[in-house]
């Protein structure tokens, strides 16, 4: 598996089309993020859902939460969820966030992945109500944890990167059209991670 060379150097890696993906590192302080990864997990409302495959109901292994403004219901995994309201530490966050992506967000996914065994499976952020060329901004406190994107087409191209602690992963353009991401599963004893993507949902 390939790293994402821009991900070390901000230069473009050749896999991806240019302008699909921005990553800023360390875009949290460590007192910022140290005290966000605590709020945010003593405050959200935390929940882990159910989803039916193959005939049997599981348990999704992470817990979510979704927050945003009041009508912004949004439908995934064959489910639909009414948001809770903003708290303080996420509009800190939002405000932040739409700062450096230049895009004004009404809607935030978060996932707890509480230890390695806690994962997603691949996918795209292609449902309508995000838009045509969706813009979506990934924020990440505690554990790093490794992100894989790959083409939808073509799985030999697939690239991979560790989200840190504090760090902000901007995705926009076509990217979830034509590539999907994963965070997988790890065989090392990881810690917690939280992780945020800011979505806006029309």
């Amino acid at each position: 598996m390939e790293q994402l060379s821009f991900f070390d150097d901000n230069r473009q890696s050749p896999g991806i089309p240019a302008g699909l993906m921005d990553y800023k590192p360390n875009f949290f302080t460590a007192e910022e993020s140290a005290r966000l990864f605590r709020e945010l997990k003593e405050t959200i409302q935390w929940k882990q859902e159910t989803i039916l495959m193959y005939g049997k109901t599981l348990y999704t292994p992470r817990l979510t939460a979704w927050y945003g403004d009041n009508s912004k219901t949004y439908a995934f995994s064959g489910k639909r969820y009414d948001p809770y309201l903003w708290t303080p530490d996420l509009l800190f966050i939002k405000q932040r966030v739409e700062q450096a992506a230049a895009v004004t967000f009404n809607s935030v996914l978060l996932n707890n992945y509480r230890n390695g065994n806690d994962s997603v499976a691949w996918h795209a952020d292609d449902e309508p109500e995000l838009g045509v060329n969706p813009i979506i901004a990934s924020v990440s406190f505690g554990q790093a944890r490794r992100f894989d994107v790959r083409h939808k087409q073509n799985h030999k191209l697939k690239y991979s990167v560790e989200l840190g602690n504090g760090s902000l992963l901007i995705m926009r353009g076509d990217l979830q059209h034509n590539w999907q991401h994963q965070v997988p599963k790890s065989t090392k004893a990881v810690k917690e991670r939280i992780n945020l993507t800011f979505r806006m949902i029309s």
